[in-house]
């Protein structure tokens, strides 16, 4: 996992790649949609991928999602969950060792927690209940828009997460570059299907 790196969040050329899904269930992959975005708010990159349904490969894709925009000006990963089509568990802090970048999660709501859920989902749960408790717990903050958000995070300050995502989030809870990746997803995933 990189270090806590020095980012300089307050300039407009700071950019952040935010990743997000859309599935049916139906469907055995859901779509990942990569946006790249500067904090002046300009869109500077896509890229798409899919994780399976149930699967344990969300954590590659978004890699490859990365790998595959070739690009070294990207600051931060920032994810929307770390548990995502249908028990698809992400491993940020093999993401922050992989590509070199800090990743932060996040979810909007708080939970007691999915061991119960992946208990009654799948028969052979064990794996996937190491694989969520090796997250850690998740942190509750307060955005400059009176919404919190509850986040994971790796190689940075939760200060510095606190400023990034107030740099990218106009109102509400969402950061623009998550709201963008999740319209993407959902549009690209209807396409094909």
């Amino acid at each position: 996992m990189p270090a806590a790196r020095r980012i300089h969040s307050e300039k407009k050329g700071f950019r952040v790649l935010g990743i997000a899904e859309s599935f049916k269930r139906s469907c055995k992959k859901s779509t990942l949609a990569g946006v790249v975005m500067r904090r002046d708010l300009i869109i500077d990159g896509m890229m798409f991928g899919s994780s399976t349904i149930e699967g344990d490969d969300a954590t590659e894709s978004i890699i490859s999602i990365h790998k595959s925009l070739a690009r070294d000006d990207i600051n931060c990963i920032l994810l929307d969950g770390l548990v995502i089509s249908m028990y698809n568990i992400i491993n940020g802090e093999k993401i922050a060792g992989a590509t070199g970048l800090p990743v932060v999660a996040i979810t909007f709501e708080d939970s007691k927690g999915l061991e119960g859920s992946i208990k009654h989902h799948f028969d052979d749960w064990q794996h996937k209940v190491e694989q969520y408790q090796k997250l850690g717990k998740r942190e509750r903050i307060a955005l400059k828009t009176g919404k919190n958000l509850f986040i994971r995070y790796w190689g940075l300050s939760q200060k510095k997460v606190v400023s990034i995502l107030n740099s990218f989030t106009l109102q509400g809870s969402v950061p623009e570059p998550i709201r963008v990746a999740k319209l993407a997803a959902r549009s690209h995933a209807n396409a094909l299907n």
